[in-house]
């Protein structure tokens, strides 16, 4: 009986078992058994994983995280990783790989598809900033969790006529941040994309209480840049991913922003919370539907490819390319965004 793999690397993301249930479906549905590989690409270095089941996966599509764990590890960066890699292919009997992740997971699916090995790509990553798909899955579940956040900061930010500064997952790109700060009324979203001086956002702010507003809410994307800000070295990742988790730029902002302005000012930082938790009725449905795409292509030897959205169908593309252009916010969506806070400039 043929055999194929499956791994879900980086970041844990609400979806990644709809994905899971849906290759595995489709695979047994044709002759093909499916193999969880532990913890990303370290499983597939190691050997270590399972033979999943159909019990394995029933119902799987309404949990979070990931029943297959994950990791950031490079196989890449690992000695004779892509060897070792290519051994426990062997060892296992397995024609190929499913690997479930970012442009980091991806990017290794990619470079070893070039060394002859058999890879399916599919995009993950909440920040939805992979190219050659609409959206990511996690996207929808996570865009909601910040504006739930953001809708009750309302409340309490009104109550003590506060700035409220709520920091957002989005190291390269601000989807997250523009989407929740759009649904929940942020008065000003902040996001790498389009920089905007602290000079401008106190600016903003001191006209809204001038005109008689009491309270603000800022959405700030994590790699949002402060002018003028003191930037720590705090390293890479196995990825080259610079490090953020202590950055704590809305902390940083809102210590700027009271001192410049003499506004109260306090900071949430919304972290995991954002991709903890059941996916969206939206991820659910387009995790399954990617799964079942690329369990379709691996039963049909189509390797090499990576399945996306495009409009409201799942189409194959080019692996590669969406490993290779990242996809950020465009003009236009941070424009209404703008709007909003524009005659307050």
């Amino acid at each position: 009986m043929r055999r194929i793999g499956i791994l879900t690397g980086g970041g844990d993301c609400p979806g990644l078992n709809a994905v899971i249930r849906g290759v595995t479906e489709k695979a047994y549905a044709n002759g093909v058994e499916v193999y969880g590989l532990y913890g990303g690409w370290k499983g597939a270095i190691e050997g270590n994983g399972k033979l999943l089941t159909l019990d394995d996966v029933d119902g799987i599509q309404t949990i979070g995280g990931t029943i297959l764990e994950s990791s950031r590890t490079n196989v890449m960066k690992v000695e004779r990783g892509p060897e070792r890699v290519k051994e426990t292919m062997e060892k296992l009997g397995l024609e190929g790989i499913v690997a479930i992740g970012g442009d980091d997971t991806l990017g290794v699916a990619n470079k070893l598809t070039k060394m002859g090995m058999n890879m399916i790509g599919v995009p993950k990553t909440i920040d939805n900033d992979l190219s050659s798909t609409d959206y990511t899955f996690g996207f929808d579940t996570a865009s909601n969790i910040c504006m739930e956040a953001i809708d009750r900061l309302h409340t309490t930010a009104k109550s003590h006529a506060r700035c409220v500064i709520v920091e957002i997952m989005g190291r390269h790109t601000g989807w997250i941040a523009i989407q929740a700060g759009l649904a929940g009324d942020a008065h000003i979203s902040l996001i790498p994309e389009f920089p905007m001086s602290v000079d401008q956002i106190c600016g903003i702010l001191e006209k809204r209480k001038a005109t008689g507003k009491r309270y603000h809410i800022i959405a700030v994307a994590e790699g949002f840049e402060i002018d003028g800000a003191e930037d720590d070295d705090l390293g890479v990742d196995a990825f080259g991913n610079k490090l953020l988790l202590n950055k704590e730029i809305g902390k940083t902002l809102a210590e700027i922003i009271e001192k410049k302005t003499g506004i109260e000012t306090r900071s949430v930082i919304l972290g995991h919370l954002q991709r903890g938790g059941a996916p969206s009725s939206f991820d659910r449905v387009l995790g399954l539907r990617l799964g079942i795409k690329a369990g379709e292509l691996a039963v049909n030897k189509q390797y090499g490819n990576m399945v996306a959205l495009s409009s409201t169908e799942i189409i194959v593309t080019d692996l590669e390319k969406a490993v290779t252009e990242r996809k950020e916010v465009p003009k236009s969506l941070y424009e209404c965004s703008q709007l909003l806070y524009k005659k307050y400039e």
